[in-house]
């Protein structure tokens, strides 16, 4: 028996094996490539951060700005990295500004993510052992966005509206450590400062300034001379005590740290005559009562202070000859001249004036 092949069948199925062989190798190409850039994206993406700590602050509203700023803060290199990955984000440059904090060892992607999604690391406000508002503007802003003019003017805005004289501003803040967001608005935070101060004012304080015959405002005001009259914290509660005393009986509280700072210096180690003439309402050798407002920014454990005074009779106070930072105290004049005797006769033997 004779077989006819069909030469046509018989080539077609030669050439099936080359045809798969090219697609198969199409596809191992394109599958290796996708695997290279999925691999050179890990490696561009999860590139480490190995500088030291810093912060970045993005305060411009453009992607110019905002790249600059990374590449500023974070090195040319690592800075276009994270603006690249933050921008396939699809990341807004007035919705990124903030401060944040990166650390050695993070990803590229992982800032790129933090900074898009706004996670901003709060940072510290910090003051303490602070006489003046402007100070105290210098203090607050040193880690904020806004200016100390921005922060007297949000006190203006913010505590007159609520009833608070411009001499009165200084009972609002307590030392302390405080956390804000670096970009929030110096209103936001004066109404912060002031929410802890509310806080503190609870009904438990205030009944307990009632009963002394005293608002919270004249406690802090009374707080605020102590703070200055001595450094020694179990002293506190007796100098408190020995001016309300005065208070009561009508007395001038003739208080040297408020003669200082109707002067303005605070460095004076000995008041003289021509101080006590200084006419100022805060000069409690000419005028009765107390200064119009506090004379520092006071601490609330000096509040607490004033609050819980021990009752006692002294008048009057005089440092201590020995200059260990205590005071002598007395009932009567009469004792209190011995005791200022005893003090000026020192300052005369150390040659202070």
């Amino acid at each position: 028996m004779i077989k006819f092949v069909n030469m046509k069948t018989k080539n077609k199925t030669k050439n099936k094996p080359k045809k798969y062989i090219h697609i198969y190798l199409i596809i191992g190409v394109f599958v290796g490539l996708i695997i290279a850039g999925c691999c050179g994206f890990a490696f561009y993406s999860f590139t480490k951060y190995k500088r030291d700590e810093c912060w970045v602050k993005i305060a411009g509203e453009t992607n110019v700005e905002f790249r600059d700023s990374l590449m500023s803060s974070l090195g040319s290199d690592y800075g276009t990295r994270v603006y690249r990955l933050w921008y396939l984000m699809g990341g807004n440059a007035s919705v990124s500004q903030g401060a944040y904090r990166i650390k050695p060892g993070m990803s590229a992607l992982s800032v790129a993510r933090k900074i898009k999604n706004n996670h901003q690391t709060p940072v510290k406000v910090v003051f303490n052992n602070v006489r003046t508002m402007d100070k105290l503007a210098e203090r607050v802003v040193k880690n904020m966005k806004f200016s100390e003019h921005d922060f007297i003017r949000a006190c203006d805005s913010v505590l007159k509206m609520e009833g608070y004289k411009k001499e009165e501003y200084p009972a609002i803040f307590f030392p302390d450590s405080y956390e804000f967001y670096w970009n929030a608005s110096a209103e936001s935070v004066v109404r912060k400062f002031l929410s802890y101060y509310n806080k503190f004012w609870n009904d438990e304080r205030t009944q307990k300034a009632k009963y002394l015959g005293l608002t919270p405002m004249q406690v802090s005001v009374i707080a605020s001379i102590v703070e200055e009259e001595t450094n020694k914290a179990d002293e506190r509660p007796l100098v408190a005590r020995l001016y309300m005393n005065r208070l009561d009986k009508n007395m001038k509280l003739q208080a040297d740290p408020t003669v200082k700072f109707a002067i303005g210096d605070f460095s004076l180690r000995r008041i003289n005559h021509s101080h006590l003439e200084i006419k100022s309402p805060y000069n409690t050798y000419k005028n009765y009562g107390l200064p119009p407002g506090p004379i520092r920014v006071v601490s609330k454990k000096t509040l607490e202070s004033v609050l819980n005074a021990p009752k006692h009779n002294y008048l009057y106070m005089c440092a201590k000859e020995d200059f260990s930072g205590y005071h002598n105290f007395a009932v009567d004049y009469a004792t209190h001249l011995v005791n200022a005797r005893k003090y000026q006769a020192e300052l005369n033997r150390r040659k202070i004036k």
